[in-house]
């Protein structure tokens, strides 16, 4: 958990360390960051001067979110999550990096805290099923524009959904839409979006908006589906699976557009991304 919390903040240059306070006090050694041990002296003298009483707390380690360790009852369960969140750590900061948030140095930290912890990118479950989706579009020349895209999510129960976009959908609208279709058990062959929402949504975004592209953002097609379950009961039973996405991994070969981002942050999917662009013009290999 101390490392996770290290990869979190791999763009600040935060760091454990053991903390000096706590050992002095109770002779025992406790890991805690640099920043809480840098600032305790100063935020001690406050409580004390707002208290008129000395500190109940000695040590940094005795304080706030510092404490949540002694709340760990599954040592190998909170290990296993604070593997995968290193992970999606590091794939967070080479897309940041790639739009220019961070600097290398950052993404070079992230990495060695995954070679330190002997960890590689692909030991995150959604990372493979993804990329094999947009190798498989390409292979059948199923993206858009020369493009190929793929996403995947894994359900509650481990199983693994895949997508890929195309002339009509983003990789992500389309990975959610076979979710919500499996879990509903609806067959892949029932279309959730009849075609006179797809004309409508098509004539507002190329007619109206002068936009290039009609394919669907996630945030697009879930206000079309909703339009949709007013007539279409198979919309409408898919639809009531989507709380059942909360929680859920996922991961994506692109990084999202602003509306997949915002639909897969609603629907509570954890999302990672290799950082590359959907557009041929920007596209990174």
């Amino acid at each position: 958990m101390n490392i996770a919390y290290e990869a979190a903040t791999a763009d600040l240059r935060d760091f454990n360390l053991i903390d000096p306070f706590h050992l002095e006090a109770y002779g025992e050694q406790a890991v805690n960051y640099n920043r809480d041990v840098d600032a305790f002296p100063l935020l001690q003298r406050i409580l004390e001067k707002i208290t008129g009483e000395e500190s109940v707390y000695q040590s940094p380690t005795d304080m706030g979110v510092n404490r949540a360790g002694f709340a760990i009852i599954d040592d190998e369960v909170t290990h296993a999550a604070a593997k995968q969140e290193l992970i999606r750590r590091f794939f967070r900061y080479q897309c940041e990096y790639v739009l220019g948030f961070v600097d290398q140095e950052t993404v070079n930290r992230a990495e060695l805290l995954l070679k330190d912890n002997h960890l590689d990118p692909e030991d995150r479950p959604v990372v493979e099923p993804a990329r094999s989706a947009a190798g498989e579009a390409e292979k059948l020349n199923k993206g858009d524009e020369g493009v190929f895209c793929g996403a995947a999510i894994e359900l509650r129960d481990g199983t693994m959904i895949t997508g890929n976009n195309s002339p009509l959908l983003h990789a992500a609208s389309s990975v959610v839409i076979h979710a919500i279709k499996h879990l509903a058990g609806i067959s892949g062959e029932v279309k959730l979006l009849p075609a006179p929402v797809i004309e409508s949504v098509t004539r507002m975004k190329t007619g109206i908006l002068n936009e290039k592209s009609v394919s669907l953002d996630l945030e697009e097609v879930l206000i079309a589906l909703s339009v949709s379950s007013s007539t279409n009961p198979a919309t409408q039973q898919a639809m009531e699976k989507l709380n059942e996405l909360r929680g859920c991994e996922a991961h994506m070969t692109h990084i999202p557009r602003p509306g997949d981002e915002a639909g897969l942050r609603s629907l509570g999917i954890n999302l990672t991304s290799d950082p590359n662009f959907s557009t041929r013009d920007l596209f990174i290999s």
